[in-house]
Parts: C-alpha cells; sequence; structure tokens
C-alpha cells in the first residue's frame, strides 16, 4: 500500500458505528490514512466515507480473528492504534442481578478484548506514536458516588486498570498511551438523552489526542483534555 512519507495512518478498531465512525470520518477529513474495522456484515456505514480509507473486519472477542488481521497488516506502520469497540448491557441491571453470561459477555467485549488488540499491534505503532483506548468518565472510580450503570462501570474500570499495568510493564516506553472519554454522547449507545452531540464530542477529542502527542506515560482524558480522576 502506497502512502506519503507525510501521511499518518491510523487503526481503529470498532469503527463500524457512533463514535468509532465518526472518528473514522473526522480523521478522514483531517488528511489521514484509515484503517477501520468493523465485525462483519457491519462495515457497511463505513463504505460511505471518502478519502484514504482502507476496511477490515474483525470482532476482537475472538482471538484469531485478530491474530488473522494482524498477519494481513504484518509490515505497516501505525501512527495510532485506537480501540474503540465496546457494548453496554441493559442499564437498569445492577451487579445483584446481571447474568454470568451478560456479566462475561460486557466484560470480554469492554476489557480483556481491546487490551489483547493493544498487545497484539503494538508493535506495529511507531516509537513516537500514540495507543489509545476509548474509557469512560463512567470509569473514574472516584467519580462513581450514584452507583448507576455499575456493570458498565465496573468493565470501564477494568478496562482503566489494565491499561495502566501495561503502562508499568512498558515505563520506559516513549509512546504516549491515553484513556479517553468521549462525553455522554447521543449515539445509540449513548441514547437520545445524551448531553452531547457527535459533532461536540469526537473533534474535540481528536484534537485532545494530538495535543498529547510525544507526551509519554499513561493519560487518563475526557474530549476537552481534562484529566479525569481515577
Amino acid at each position: 500500500m502506497r502512502t506519503s512519507p507525510l501521511q499518518k495512518t491510523v487503526l481503529l478498531i470498532g469503527a463500524s458505528r457512533g463514535l468509532g465512525l465518526a472518528m473514522a470520518a473526522e480523521y478522514l477529513r483531517r488528511g489521514w490514512r484509515v484503517i477501520a474495522t468493523g465485525r462483519a456484515d457491519s462495515t457497511e456505514r463505513l463504505r460511505h466515507l471518502t478519502g484514504a480509507l482502507e476496511i477490515e473486519t474483525v470482532d476482537i472477542t475472538h482471538p484469531e480473528q485478530v491474530a488473522d488481521l494482524r498477519a494481513r497488516l504484518a509490515g505497516r506502520q501505525l501512527d495510532v492504534l485506537f480501540v474503540n469497540a465496546g457494548v453496554k448491557n441493559d442499564d437498569r441491571e445492577t451487579i445483584a442481578d446481571v447474568s454470568t453470561e451478560e456479566f462475561v459477555r460486557v466484560m470480554v467485549t469492554n476489557a480483556l478484548s481491546p487490551m489483547r488488540v493493544v498487545e497484539t499491534f503494538q508493535d506495529l505503532v511507531r516509537p513516537n506514536g500514540t495507543i489509545g483506548v476509548m474509557s469512560s468518565g463512567q470509569g473514574s472510580v472516584t467519580n462513581n458516588v450514584n452507583g448507576n450503570y455499575e456493570v458498565y462501570r465496573g468493565s470501564k474500570a477494568a478496562l482503566n486498570m489494565f491499561m495502566r499495568s501495561f503502562a508499568a510493564r512498558h515505563a520506559n516506553d516513549p509512546r504516549t498511551l491515553l484513556l479517553m472519554a468521549p462525553g455522554w454522547v447521543r449515539t445509540d449507545m449513548g441514547g437520545p438523552e445524551a448531553r452531547l452531540s457527535i459533532e461536540e464530542s469526537i473533534p474535540n477529542l481528536l484534537n485532545t489526542m494530538e495535543a498529547y502527542e510525544g507526551r509519554s506515560g499513561l493519560h487518563y482524558l475526557d474530549y476537552l483534555g481534562r484529566v479525569v480522576p481515577w
């Protein structure tokens, strides 16, 4: 694949709808080359985007699909690896009544699988590049004062902890590590009552990520660049 030496490349995992699709569109608008992924039969909206776009299919909850994608991208170099894929359970469920199967589904999709992607693709990211995952302000233990959405909160808190462990194991790595909180956004997942539009969240989120380029270590930030308490 021929690319301009000045054109940056981002691999966006989970870009077929919502925030991920908006990130793909915004990166393309900014002149980046975008490798965007979705699960099989979910990439139709990606195909309507224009620009330097490559579309790949992967379900990150299936390790063999992650390995296959890594093999297909062998030899590529990334400026940014960003994992957006995630799910939620019924908002009304508490830890007292969520089924074991649903708990496992949320935790595997939101915490284990994103970290498997980070571990699998990290060596493709340039030494001055960025590795990021879509977290949430609801993953903050400090900010949990009402207990709502607790299974989803727990999955994002687990993701944050795993990224912190990854950062500790790579303490001398010059790359930027980001946990991004996009705010409560009106998407299929966020719902119609959410406070922010996609247009208010995603361009600012990318601005924040770009502002942190070259800052090594792990940073937990919201879309406006404010530090989120652990």
